[in-house]
């Protein structure tokens, strides 16, 4: 009989995930609607990708479809998925469910309801790693115990037997990372891992995943806090309207952030330095709808620069000798700064500021304050 073939094996300088235009739609009574669309990214191994958005910009709903956790019949998903050489959107669901858990692992958002509530912490945990290892029932209970002590649970040779209901938020959600930990993945998927979540337990959690990191496993962080993304990420992508609207190394997003979307996720940032304002500045408008995503610029409703071109839908580019750093964006990349400066000056009222300063210049100041 012929040898079976062997699987595909990326090239040392291929990225561990690598997304090509992924494009999620879902049928509604009133039509199809496109939550997704377009989305390609890249994550090399042992590296940070933060990713950015509003509520609603697609970023859970990508991440849960590189997965393939999105089963409805009404959902549509397209484009490519390939981890490690292999495709996921067209890998049989035997081999997939060999490599989520086991090669992928993702921490959903709400820790109550990713766990089931009538098994124990610790045989959840245990069921996981005997799902992907041939390892005794004794042995999966003894290394769940020693998961939830990695994580900070105290007392953990009881806790193990305690249900999710008698976890405070934090406790469950360190229990959900140390399942997630549990068969050590080459990729961490952490949907919004610190929500709701006070600023010591915050710390933890972000410490545990440095120390994932640190052995050599890449992570995918999806938050709405910029905070957290400037301590954690090597690389920051932000998502609006199921589009990316910018990506690029951590500090050159933070320092010359480039689409006027992150220019106003930046500017609402509570800052430490610089004047005290009275009011934080605001995004105007409300977060665009899958359903009425138009042909042009997403964010172009909003947005304090749009001008005529933006009713065209612009490309994801980069700018000369800055190839890493791309935004999609109509604004001439030699006037951006001027820009910035224009529209935060007009949207700047004088009754806001309780301390002397030019707005312009303190968020600039901000800014560098926030990229260590």
């Amino acid at each position: 009989m012929p040898d079976e073939p062997l699987p595909e094996v990326p090239l040392p300088d291929e990225p561990l995930l690598d997304v090509r235009d992924l494009r999620v739609r879902f049928r509604t009574r009133t039509g199809t609607v496109t939550a997704v669309d377009g989305l390609s990214l890249s994550v090399a191994p042992g590296e940070i990708l933060g990713v950015v958005g509003e509520s609603g910009s697609g970023k859970s709903v990508s991440m849960l479809a590189v997965l393939r956790l999105l089963t409805s019949r009404n959902v549509t998903v397209s484009g490519e998925v390939r981890f490690r050489g292999r495709d996921l959107l067209t890998l049989p669901d035997k081999e997939l469910r060999s490599v989520r858990g086991r090669e992928i692992a993702m921490v959903f958002q709400d820790p109550m309801t990713a766990l089931t509530p009538v098994y124990t912490v610790g045989w959840q945990i245990a069921e996981q790693i005997r799902a992907h290892e041939r390892v005794s029932r004794k042995a999966a209970h003894a290394r769940a115990v020693e998961l939830l002590s990695d994580v900070g649970i105290p007392d953990a040779a009881s806790r193990v037997n305690a249900y999710p209901h008698e976890f405070s938020g934090g406790m469950r959600q360190r229990a959900v990372i140390a399942m997630a930990l549990s068969c050590g993945p080459a990729l961490l998927i952490a949907d919004e891992p610190t929500t709701a979540l006070d600023v010591t337990i915050q710390a933890q959690i972000l410490d545990l995943m440095r120390e994932l990191n640190a052995r050599g496993s890449a992570v995918v962080l999806i938050t709405h806090d910029m905070g957290v993304v400037s301590e954690i990420a090597d690389r920051v992508l932000v998502m609006y309207g199921g589009r990316v609207a910018e990506e690029g190394p951590r500090r050159s997003v933070f320092h010359g952030p480039r689409h006027p979307y992150t220019w106003g996720l930046l500017d609402s940032v509570p800052r430490v330095g610089g004047p005290r304002l009275r009011r934080l500045p605001t995004i105007a408008g409300m977060p665009v709808s899958p359903g009425d995503l138009e042909g042009g610029c997403a964010f172009a409703p909003r947005c304090p620069a749009r001008h005529d071109r933006c009713d065209e839908r612009p490309a994801l580019s980069g700018h000369p000798g800055e190839a890493a750093h791309r935004d999609a964006c109509w604004l001439p990349a030699d006037d951006r700064t001027a820009v910035r400066l224009a529209t935060r000056t007009a949207k700047a009222d004088p009754a806001d500021q309780a301390g002397p300063g030019d707005p312009a210049d303190s968020a600039d100041a901000a800014d560098r304050e926030m990229a260590p």
